[in-house]
């Protein structure tokens, strides 16, 4: 059965292990997912389920939502995403994923929305180095060379510049499982991870 679930962040906090070393955490709320759909190589082309999470009023549900979950006949609610897998038999529509799938031992990828920080300049958005700040110089936050006049008279596509920073699909790999709270649906991980408090996460065992 594949190790994936989605969980919605809590935010960052620290714990104590048994030696006294602070541990930065980020703690994960993960209530159960469950399967509402699944989607088969002979009609989509790939294995995966539909699971969903999230408490939703029905009045904010349109009708093609309200349809999945009357097809599936299990309760409304507020987010659908897929996850792939190799085997669908191993899966039961109203059936349920939760966070003890996980243990202390598990290394996982966490993948999420990273914050917005609007427009910003090469020294925010590339790490890069300002100029002179004294002496007369008229240089000091700007992007830097834009090449020759000449040939080949152009920026070069991919050139660092200012412009839109964050608000991207992030992934942050290899984080260790520091604790697994079944009672509370609550996986802290170590480290911080992409995205705002309250941002959905996706929490898959890791590639590496």
């Amino acid at each position: 059965m594949v190790k994936e679930i989605y969980g919605k962040k809590i935010g960052m906090t620290q714990i104590f292990s048994d030696d006294g070393v602070a541990i930065p955490v980020t703690a994960i709320e993960v209530k159960p997912c469950t399967v509402v759909a699944k989607k088969t190589i002979d009609k989509e082309g790939y294995n995966a389920i539909v699971v969903s999470f999230g408490e939703i009023k029905e009045k904010n549900a349109n009708k093609p939502m309200k349809g999945i979950f009357a097809k599936a006949g299990v309760e409304l609610q507020k987010y659908l995403k897929e996850i792939k897998v190799e085997n669908l038999d191993e899966y039961e529509i109203g059936s349920k994923l939760t966070v003890d799938a996980f243990t202390t031992e598990d290394r996982v990828d966490i993948q999420g929305t990273s914050k917005g920080k609007g427009f910003q300049g090469n020294i925010k958005r590339h790490g890069q180095h300002r100029g002179p700040m004294s002496h007369g110089s008229m240089y000091h936050r700007r992007p830097g060379s834009m090449g020759s006049t000449t040939t080949p008279g152009r920026v070069f596509k991919g050139k660092k510049l200012p412009g839109h920073m964050g608000n991207v699909t992030s992934t942050i790999l290899n984080l260790s499982v520091v604790k697994v709270d079944t009672d509370k649906n609550v996986i802290l991980v170590k480290g911080s991870v992409p995205g705002a408090k309250g941002a959905i996460l996706r929490i898959k065992e890791t590639v590496k």
